[in-house]
């Protein structure tokens, strides 16, 4: 809340150079702000009194928005691909998933490999997960184990981070 949005009788003042002013009047508050060409900002609405510091309103918002943007800027957003396997897969589609995970991961993306049981393979659970180890080892040279193999209804999942 800022200048006439304030409603309350009494606030705590604090200046626009960062020193307490005191407890006093809303209006005088308002008059001393106005005073400065600066604006009357409540910071703490539960304190008794409210406080309300003297600043430039614009200029503080100017700058939240511009560390909110350098902040975007620096993140680094991490997606997790997508692998799914067969429990009776072959060699070279083997490979060739294990190659594309080692990619993924590379690119510095987590990589969610699952096994698919269909009708009769769920008797089977071992081998799915005796896959996934495997695939595990395939790349550990680019990768690390983030979440062991675990069953969800008719797939087994694993999840693997890249290496720091």
């Amino acid at each position: 809340m800022i200048n006439e949005e304030i409603t309350d009788r009494e606030v705590r003042v604090i200046g626009s150079d960062g020193t307490m002013l005191g407890v006093m009047q809303l209006k005088d508050a308002q008059d001393m702000a106005a005073n400065e060409n600066l604006d009357l900002v409540k910071i703490a609405p539960q304190a008794t009194p409210p406080v309300c510091r003297v600043m430039d309103y614009g200029k503080y918002m100017y700058e939240l928005a511009k560390k909110d943007r350098e902040a975007r800027k620096n993140q680094k957003v991490i997606s997790i691909k997508e692998v799914w396997i067969k429990p009776t897969i072959e060699d070279h589609d083997f490979e060739f998933k294990a190659k594309n995970a080692c990619k993924f991961l590379k690119d510095g993306n987590k990589v969610k490999v699952s096994v698919r049981f269909r009708g009769r393979e769920m008797n089977y659970a071992s081998l799915g997960e005796q896959v996934l180890n495997k695939f595990a080892d395939a790349v550990a040279h680019v990768g690390t184990l983030d979440r062991k193999p675990k069953l969800e209804g008719r797939s087994m999942t694993m999840i693997l981070s890249p290496k720091q």
